[in-house]
């Protein structure tokens, strides 16, 4: 087998996706563990507002978001339109005129760099409520045409079901790394050895464990994400906008009345998936300050799902050091829905060999590691 990749989330997804239409060889391994993240989340593609300031860590998401129509067209063409991406445009609400301005100026200089921002334009607290009936009347927002709304478990679904089309082949079960004769690093699927000219871990939050088996300790952590799902009386909700509130959560829809309000950010040390009323109570109480009429909206379910982070909380794409043909990718955080497809695709570009434009010097996987791994 040329390549076999460990973990079929958004970016392992894709990086069998980019290597099948190459051409290349390649087997899918996911346990499919509770609470990977792809399949929980609800993904908002519209970096472009962020208050975070590392460079680095922006380039990725703006190209990941770039990145995001070219893909769906080419899925499209293979008959593969159930991609869970729509382009529905965001609006970020504010209280007051003044704050509504400054990030009016932030988003005109931003979309110099990103065209595909689209239109911005600063909306009335009617015109607001118009697009997203449940808010509350007093809130204006800044409107971005070019934003989208990803739904994580339908879009890696769909890239694994094209990498299947050109020949890939997923396989459920559990996964270790073991040597060959030779010092090249293969695998055990559910015990039997698997040869492998390139091994691409992207398991998310999971990577400790199995660099641990392998006796490499990585300092990936990861954080609990719990997001409450509603059933609210409109209908038309599929072509609402994303709602971005003035603090770390979001609101997005889906058709016949579903809508999510997402994350809460919990620091864990274990893979527990239980709801948590805590974090229900957290992320409804938000909610309702800004759209008291979610009041009236029936509970359905919490998701959870666990974001993997590396250190910096900057993203690790390429060889895994000390290890000649084990590459990886990890640590997109709540940015994984809007960087994974393109980073599946430079991870795929570089286990077939192929010279890369984008710069990694910053994303170098020896910082996920405690030390540089030796050779085994």
């Amino acid at each position: 087998m040329k390549h076999i990749i460990i973990g079929a989330g958004i970016v392992g997804a894709s990086t069998a996706y980019h290597l099948a239409i190459k051409g290349e060889e390649v087997l899918i391994v996911d346990r499919k563990d509770s609470g990977q993240a792809t399949r929980a989340a609800a993904g908002i593609i519209c970096p472009w507002l962020t208050n975070r300031t590392n460079k680095s860590w922006y380039h990725l998401v703006i190209e990941g978001a770039r990145y995001y129509p070219f893909l769906i067209k080419d899925l499209e063409k293979l008959g593969l339109t159930n991609t869970g991406y729509e382009q529905v445009g965001a609006i970020n609400i504010f209280d007051t005129e003044e704050k509504l301005e400054r990030k009016m100026k932030v988003a005109l200089e931003r979309r110099q760099q990103s065209p595909e921002m689209g239109e911005i334009k600063k909306l009335t607290p009617a015109q607001t409520k118009a697009l997203f009936p449940p808010v509350a009347d007093h809130y204006r927002a800044l409107h971005i045409s070019g934003a989208a709304k990803v739904n994580g478990e339908a879009v890696s679904q769909t890239l694994l079901s094209a990498a299947e089309m050109y020949g890939a082949v997923f396989n459920e079960g559990e996964v270790q790394l073991v040597n060959d004769e030779k010092g090249h690093t293969g695998v055990l699927v559910d015990g039997e050895r698997k040869e492998a000219d390139q091994v691409i871990v992207t398991n998310g939050a999971w990577a400790k464990q199995l660099f641990a088996s392998y006796g490499l300790n990585t300092n990936v952590t990861y954080e609990k994400a719990q997001i409450v799902h509603l059933q609210v009386p409109e209908k038309d909700t599929d072509s609402w906008p994303v709602m971005l509130p003035p603090f770390n959560h979001y609101m997005l829809t889906f058709s016949d009345g579903k809508l999510l309000i997402g994350a809460t950010k919990e620091n864990r040390e274990d893979f527990e998936t239980d709801v948590t009323m805590g974090a229900v109570h957290q992320l409804l109480n938000k909610a309702l300050k800004v759209a008291p009429s979610l009041a009236e909206a029936a509970y359905i379910e919490t998701k959870v799902g666990f974001r993997p982070f590396t250190p910096g909380s900057l993203p690790v794409i390429g060889r895994v050091p000390g290890l000649e043909n084990v590459w990886m990718a990890n640590g997109l955080g709540a940015s994984g829905l809007t960087s994974g497809p393109y980073v599946g695709s430079i991870l795929a570009s570089l286990a077939a060999g192929e010279k890369i434009e984008f710069n990694l010097a910053d994303y170098d996987p020896a910082k996920a590691f405690d030390k540089n791994p030796q050779t085994h």
